[in-house]
């Protein structure tokens, strides 16, 4: 190949053996002979110079030659022209003239490109697209950021009602009218052991009861909010109200049934241990059947809980009944079991951990600085506290449960929400609800 003039470095030689300007000189080591050209220019440098103060740099142009030959559109080239996008792509950066502009082209980010599909819309906490674990989660916690006078002030005011409801019961009714201290004496006898117990279990199913009696009001409001918050709707909690209190007697009716269900499933269970044991004296074979009955009984009531644990969304979402919301979940969660499990245990696990970070300490509080001494309080005696300690403790059970209603029903019901997009294309109508341009005609 020959040099072109002006390209060779000094004292390079030409790649094919040949002194430039003498063509079919012999040349050796690539030296012309100076005898042949006296007063030309050195033998090591090349016989065809620029003109002085005409260098330029390569590809730059220089006088007296023609333009470059045009370079064709490559990889690197913002035009059209074969490359990793097809014939008309426009390369690596994609551009105006490769068919998008900038990263939308089909470069990078366009969607014949490298970089796959746009992002899905956002018009509210979650993408309209099916859902991570992560993305559950943080749907959950933006929604109380986000609307937070809407959710904080839900959960605070069935907290507060429920807490109250629950102290004076206990200051009033139970500190009085119920005596656990047999279940401690090992001198009682079996009565009074089962009379400790029934006041006992008296007091902790009233407790229970308010208690779920808020946590069904709270569910039933903050689902409105989350499924609005989905879409980027804000909604206040008199619209809240109106929206779930149709439906607040069906919630309450399907809560009380699904711990029912697992109860009965866990008794039938340990039917057959009980049968053994009063017909027969093989205790130790009534005790092996009660074990193998209770584990048997709680597998199958945690597989009907999660196989039902959307039927609260559903029920409030879809204005259903109780046995239409629960063939509902059934149907959603089917063949996702694992994955409704694992996102409820741990839904669960991040609500109780935000509860038992305000409520330990406020009981540890009361215990010192109640009526009851501390060591009263860690003995089990909590029965016998007075009101400071039930206030302090109270205070403390308000504050975690405005933090952890909205997580644990925002999961629940961003969960639900997930299963209908992958199961029933449910983004295509939150989109249009939403107004998201290209929805509007379900493309």
């Amino acid at each position: 190949m020959n040099d072109s003039p002006g390209w060779a470095s000094p004292g390079s030689s030409p790649s094919d053996g040949q002194q430039p300007g003498a063509p079919g000189q012999e040349a050796a080591g690539g030296q012309g002979d100076p005898s042949s050209n006296p007063g030309g220019p050195s033998s090591k440098w090349s016989g065809n110079q620029p003109p002085p103060a005409q260098w330029t740099a390569p590809g730059g142009g220089q006088p007296g030659q023609g333009p470059p030959p045009q370079q064709q559109p490559g990889w690197g080239q913002p035009g059209g022209g074969p490359g990793p996008s097809g014939p008309q792509g426009g390369g690596w950066g994609g551009g105006p003239a490769g068919g998008g502009p900038g990263r939308g082209g089909p470069g990078w980010g366009g969607f014949g490109g490298w970089g796959g599909p746009p992002p899905a819309a956002k018009p509210g906490v979650i993408p309209l697209r099916p859902l991570g674990v992560g993305e559950i989660l943080d749907g959950a916690v933006s929604t109380m950021r986000k609307h937070w006078r809407t959710v904080l002030g839900i959960s605070l005011t069935v907290a507060v009602v429920t807490q109250v409801a629950v102290v004076l019961l206990q200051g009033l009714y139970l500190n009085g009218m119920t005596d656990t201290s047999a279940l401690e004496d090992e001198t009682a006898s079996l009565d009074e052991v089962t009379d400790a117990m029934g006041d006992a279990l008296l007091g902790s199913g009233i407790v229970l009861l308010i208690s779920l009696i808020g946590t069904i009001v709270a569910t039933a409001l903050l689902t409105t909010v989350t499924s609005r918050a989905v879409i980027g709707r804000p909604v206040s909690t008199a619209e809240a109200w109106r929206d779930a209190r149709p439906q607040m007697v069906r919630l309450l009716g399907l809560t009380l049934l699904l711990p029912l269900i697992a109860l009965a499933v866990i008794t039938l269970a340990c039917l057959p241990a009980l049968l053994v044991a009063l017909g027969s004296d093989g205790s130790d074979a009534a005790v092996g059947l009660l074990v193998l009955g209770l584990l048997a009984g709680a597998a199958v009531a945690i597989w009907l809980t999660v196989r039902f644990s959307l039927a609260s969304p559903a029920l409030m979402l879809e204005k259903q009944g109780i046995g239409q919301a629960m063939r509902r979940s059934t149907k959603l969660v089917q063949g996702s079991w694992w994955r409704v499990f694992g996102i409820q245990v741990l839904g669960a696990i991040i609500a109780n951990v935000l509860s038992s970070i305000i409520v330990i300490p406020f009981t540890l509080i009361a215990g010192a600085v109640g009526e009851g001494s501390l060591d009263t309080f860690l003995d089990n005696s909590s029965s016998d506290m007075g009101w400071t300690f039930l206030i302090i403790q109270g205070v403390g059970a308000v504050i975690g449960s405005m933090l952890s209603f909205p997580v644990a029903a925002g999961v629940t019901v961003l969960l639900y929400i997930d299963q209908r997009i992958r199961r029933e294309a449910l983004d295509l109508e939150l989109g249009r609800a939403a107004g998201v341009q290209g929805y509007a005609t379900g493309s």
